[in-house]
């Protein structure tokens, strides 16, 4: 410390800026060898994680073993069902949701394609593992968006892990879980995808709530509803657009995370990307990365239809127009 000092002293008399270091760790130790190092300082956040692994691994493990079994299930439908009931199905489904043809004529061609390519089995995976992360994602989310929503004290708490959870990248969320879990295990990446789709239907939920007229609530609270019914029969439906477009949100960032979850094992279209970028095949990465955007855009354009229908159903008939 003092030799900073004395430099920073002499370039107060004229010497140039640039001969004085920046008191880093790495610098400071250079004056004075109690200070850790930075290489110091990571190794230690290393040893930490790796002194609890086993306990949050012992308490973590049963948790989280329900996703293990429902990712394997949905996986081992793709495997098991004929690719035309699986067809089948999803156009019902979509056409169920959306009550578009246009969409429905989208999503068949779309799906047309993948089969012409070789690329449907590996569509019907990715979509499995997108369709299981959203469902968690929503059973999560929605109660913690209601329990913002009620509590400002807990929304205060929320956001800074919110908006941690938002900004971090998403191949950070991999580094911790590698530790925890084996690379075989589909909760693996199951955590990551939920961790890293789950923020935006949390948010839009709490919006959604927090922006329903007062006046409505005033009215709910005149003719005796408790805060249960009052939430279910009245700020619910009217946040329900809101929550939709979390949903849409949501889906499209547990597809994008599906892709990076593939360096762990993750079945999919995100296994031709890696193969692509491992073997330098040009031809499979490009082909699976416009496969993984049609499939974006199908999810988008089936979840807004549902949106629309949502934003009808409850609006009043005499503006249906």
């Amino acid at each position: 410390m003092a030799e900073l000092l004395k430099k920073s002293k002499e370039a107060a008399n004229g010497q140039a800026p640039e001969s004085v270091p920046f008191p880093s760790l790495d610098a400071l130790h250079d004056a004075c060898r109690a200070v850790p190092r930075t290489r110091d300082f990571t190794a230690g956040i290393e040893n930490s994680f790796l002194h609890v692994r086993v306990a949050l691994k012992t308490v973590l493990d049963p948790l989280t073993q329900p996703l293990s079994w429902l990712l394997d299930f949905s996986l081992r439908v793709v495997e098991v069902v004929p690719w035309w009931a699986l067809v089948i199905a999803l156009l019902l489904l979509v056409y169920f949701v959306s009550r578009s043809w246009s969409i429905l004529v989208l999503v068949a061609a779309t799906l047309l394609l993948f089969g012409f390519i070789d690329h449907l089995h590996y569509a019907l995976q990715t979509m499995a593992i997108v369709f299981t992360c959203t469902f968690i994602c929503i059973l999560i989310g929605i109660p913690i968006g209601i329990l913002m929503a009620k509590s400002n004290r807990f929304e205060r708490l929320s956001l800074p892990v919110l908006d941690m959870l938002q900004t971090l990248p998403s191949f950070v969320y991999l580094i911790p879980l590698i530790f925890l879990f084996s690379v075989t295990e589909s909760k693996l990446y199951g955590i990551a995808i939920i961790l890293y789709a789950v923020v935006p239907v949390i948010r839009l939920t709490n919006l959604g709530i927090r922006m329903v007229d007062g006046n409505v609530g005033e009215a709910a609270d005149a003719f005796g509803m408790d805060r249960w019914q009052k939430l279910a029969k009245v700020e619910m439906p009217l946040a329900l657009p809101s929550i939709m477009a979390g949903v849409n949100q949501t889906i499209m960032m547990a597809l994008s995370m599906v892709v990076i979850a593939s360096l762990v094992s993750a079945p999919g279209l995100g296994v031709l990307v890696l193969r692509g970028i491992n073997n330098l095949e040009l031809g499979v990465g490009l082909v699976a990365g416009l496969g993984i955007v049609l499939l974006a855009i199908n999810f988008d354009r089936v979840s807004k239809a549902s949106m629309a229908r949502v934003n009808g159903t409850l609006q009043p008939r005499g503006e249906s127009r």
